[in-house]
């Protein structure tokens, strides 16, 4: 929400019947968020024309820190050259005096106020807080957010209705396989000797696996009927001689 006009022009007449009533003119300025002059009234005309500038310098103060400018000088004091080098850099709208407040609304600062002028201690602040008492019919009211319903213990939980935002299944992992690699020879046979043979001993919770050796003259069997497998084309040859 930004300062409106008209709502500037509330909280200035609220501070201009404050001073009324404590027959003290004021000089009286209101600030937007970024400290631009939006409402500006001094009521001691011709009279009182330092409070004019004051009054401007209290309300950027209180924007520029979002705290009133009575806080700001009472911890300010204790910064050497603090109000010094502020005000060199804020083109000379920085004071260290109360009179100045922030404006909100929501929690939100829109804006600032400034009162300089009074003629008694503590009489610029009183004006200040007297115009920020016509924003509370300006307040925002905030909605109240519907009761959220008990889930009975032990439902499922409510998933959410986009697919990309639902968990993801979890898997139960595939147990590890007992049955040893068995190893391949250069030409691409399992080997005989790490075969598993079918009559394996149970011994205890796990299962050995047993393996079946050839003797050397089953080998040499073998490669005996190997070489007869090769020979036995040759003599069917047409035209051979037997």
């Amino acid at each position: 929400m930004n300062l409106s006009i008209d709502l500037a022009r509330k909280i200035l007449e609220a501070s201009k019947q404050r001073a009324r009533e404590l027959r003290s003119p004021v000089s009286i300025a209101i600030v937007d968020a970024g400290g631009h002059l939006v409402l500006f009234e001094r009521m001691m005309s011709p009279y009182g024309w330092a409070t004019g500038n004051i009054s401007i310098a209290k309300a950027c103060t209180a924007v520029m820190f979002n705290q009133s400018t009575d806080a700001i000088a009472q911890w300010g004091a204790g910064i050497p050259g603090f109000a010094s080098s502020m005000a060199e850099m804020s083109h000379g709208k920085f004071i260290m005096a109360a009179g100045g407040w922030p404006i909100r609304i929501g929690g939100a600062t829109i804006g600032g106020i400034g009162v300089s002028g009074g003629n008694a201690p503590g009489r610029d602040d009183e004006i200040a807080r007297a115009g920020l008492g016509a924003l509370e019919a300006e307040a925002l009211p905030i909605p109240a957010q519907p009761p959220q319903s008990a889930q009975p213990v032990g439902s499922a939980q409510q998933q959410h209705s986009r697919p990309y935002m639902q968990p993801s299944p979890a898997y139960p992992s595939m147990p590890a396989s007992n049955i040893p690699s068995i190893p391949l020879s250069p030409d691409g046979i399992q080997s005989p000797s790490l075969t598993p043979s079918s009559n394996s001993s149970v011994s205890g919770p796990e299962q050995s696996v047993g393996t079946q050796y050839l003797v050397p003259e089953q080998q040499q069997e073998d490669n005996s009927m190997n070489d007869r497998a090769y020979v036995q084309p040759n003599k069917n040859r047409s035209g051979g001689q037997q």
